[in-house]
């Protein structure tokens, strides 16, 4: 690409950042993960279209720094190579002037990215990346930026986004914003988190491109897949079921897969890309904990917002996700827990947070309990996990119901869903 070509490209996506400065958007709380006065490279990996450009521009734009931008998902700079890079800062240079902080986004799509990073680094440039590919980034920061990066991962909107987005009040929690807190739930529990969700009208075409680009964009593309239909039926096919334990056997049988390492293959990139989530087993021995993983949509708009998704009536299964997200979220900004599910082949638990050998919450989720056997099994559930893992912060959360439960000489918080996000016990 010539120098004029690359100039144009540059230009018309500098247009592009000042439409934005005319918008307004959700800040997020993560924007308090990133330093933009520290030497280390700020790193924002996430599934596509989950706002990560969005939280890299309000940070900068409210730090009031001089930054320049280029996006590297875009159809024009694919034929780039790290060989390119000072041809891009120099074009950079002409069109923003000198600057403090470099923003690149969507990285990994130029092969030897970390090579130009390090050497901005070396010159005292403050860079801010984001990245739709975990092992990708991870695996390249670690081998040639070890201990100059910072990383913080993105999800879709938290309910409390959605909530922010929407001029929802949070608190107090009056009988009004309780209402109006419940109403806002539905919705979300229904919708998702997909940030561009809120303003698309066409919503399954939306998720069905989505999970497209990312199939093509972010594995295709990256890996090579040479059976790509395979992969898109085995990735539909996950996102209808979950959450649920992989049985590699079946799997491997139900799409043809002439080896494991095959699907391990495939559900490594599913993973790294961020479409879906995988939990392990808890256990006190950690060669346990690496088998029966169990899966979960990075957003339930995967589970019900595509063309012929199964998983669209299932409250419980997207109530139990909404869970897990939130619990992941809270993990990101302490980055010393883990999550497990419990199941000791007679009771299980949804999940069970730890910090190395100290179990820290056992959660169950239902969407009622209101049937006696449901409630029966389910404060079984939490009741064994709580006993196996010697917890005593047990809870059971629901779409409305609310009480204490005490069992055994444990006492479980029953509370809606919403409620417990909003509190953040």
């Amino acid at each position: 690409m010539s120098i004029r070509e690359l100039e144009r490209v540059l230009l018309d996506q500098k247009e592009e950042l000042d439409v934005l400065r005319s918008k307004a958007f959700c800040h997020r709380d993560e924007e308090r993960l990133l330093n933009l006065d520290s030497t280390l490279a700020q790193v924002v990996i996430g599934v596509r279209r989950s706002g990560k450009s969005t939280l890299c521009f309000n940070a900068l734009e409210k730090a009031n720094v001089r930054y320049a931008y280029v996006n590297f998902d875009d159809e024009n700079l694919y034929d780039l190579t790290a060989k390119d890079m000072n041809d891009v800062l120099q074009v950079l240079y002409s069109i923003y002037g000198d600057f403090t902080h470099l923003f690149l986004d969507e990285i990994q799509n130029i092969d030897g990215w970390h090579l130009f990073v390090n050497r901005m680094l070396r010159k005292g440039i403050r860079i801010l990346l984001t990245g739709s590919n975990s092992k990708l980034l991870s695996g390249e920061l670690a081998s040639h930026l070890t201990g100059r990066h910072h990383t913080v991962e993105l999800l879709p909107f938290s309910f409390k986004d959605w909530c922010n987005y929407n001029d929802i009040a949070i608190e107090p929690l009056t009988t009004k914003n309780m209402g109006l807190l419940m109403g806002a739930f539905d919705q979300y529990l229904r919708q998702g988190g997909f940030p561009e969700l809120l303003v698309e009208n066409n919503r399954t075409g939306y998720v069905d491109s989505l999970f497209h680009n990312i199939i093509t964009q972010d594995i295709q593309k990256r890996f090579k897949v040479k059976y790509i239909d395979s992969l898109e039926r085995l990735a539909g096919h996950l996102l209808n079921i979950s959450p649920t334990v992989i049985v590699k056997d079946k799997l491997q049988e139900q799409f043809g897969f002439k080896s494991h390492h095959t699907l391990g293959n495939y559900l490594s990139y599913l993973a790294q890309v961020y479409m879906i989530c995988k939990v392990s087993k808890y256990s006190s021995k950690s060669k346990e904990r690496s088998v029966a993983e169990k899966v979960y949509a990075i957003d339930v708009a995967f589970m019900n917002g595509r063309e012929n998704a199964f998983a669209g009536e299932n409250l419980g299964w997207r109530l139990e996700t909404i869970v897990y997200l939130e619990l992941r979220r809270r993990r990101i900004r302490t980055t010393e827990e883990d999550i497990y599910y419990f199941d000791n082949g007679n009771t299980e638990a949804d999940f069970v947070v730890c910090e190395g050998n100290k179990t820290l919450g056992v959660y169950q989720v239902a969407y009622d309990i209101g049937n006696p056997k449901t409630r029966r099994r389910e404060i079984n559930g939490a009741v064994s996990a709580a006993r196996n893992t010697r917890c005593d912060n047990v809870f059971i959360l629901t779409d409305h119901q609310s009480e204490t439960i005490v069992r055994e000489g444990i006492t479980i918080n029953v509370m809606p869903v919403w409620e417990w996000i909003v509190r953040r016990e």
